[in-house]
């Protein structure tokens, strides 16, 4: 197991190499990177912070979820801190595993409980002023207009 902050630039091609193993039939590897773009506002940077002994923590108690829960063989999280530029990989999530069905699975599951559950936060700076994520709303004039459905757009 691999588990992960760091302010430097993630290795993603090497962490996913060294995962595998000869029972392996499949590693899945999420590569979270900052896009240029946020709800149609252009996004110049993110900034990166956490709560690094409970994140590590949370991240260390997920990936042994994962492990047990889906039977995978083996679980990397590393997350990366500070300012991150557009392209640069801000989390990394590999999930070897003798089975594709639980590898895909498992890699989901991680991603989606992390963003939900561990201490770390992200703030985009746009070009015309910065937010929290999932802090303040997003300015009306730029929020997408519903596409009829009566969900969202």
């Amino acid at each position: 197991m691999r588990i992960e902050i760091v302010e430097e630039a993630i290795p993603a091609d090497q962490i996913a190499a060294a995962m595998k193993a000869g029972a392996d039939g499949a590693v899945c590897v999420f590569d979270g990177i900052v896009r240029d773009n946020t709800r149609g506002r252009k996004t110049l940077y993110l900034d990166y912070e956490a709560y690094r002994d409970m994140a590590l923590s949370q991240m260390r108690a997920l990936a042994e979820e994962a492990i047990a829960k889906y039977g995978v063989r083996d679980v990397a999280l590393v997350h990366r801190l500070g300012r991150l530029m557009v392209g640069d990989t801000s989390v990394l999530i590999v999930v070897a595993s003798a089975h594709r069905g639980a590898a895909f699975d498992a890699c989901r599951w991680l991603i989606d409980t992390l963003k939900k559950t561990v201490p770390i936060w992200k703030k985009e700076q746009f070009e015309d002023g910065a937010v929290w994520a999932d802090g303040e709303p997003f300015p009306e004039e730029i929020v997408p207009q519903s596409n009829g459905t009566g969900g969202q757009p």
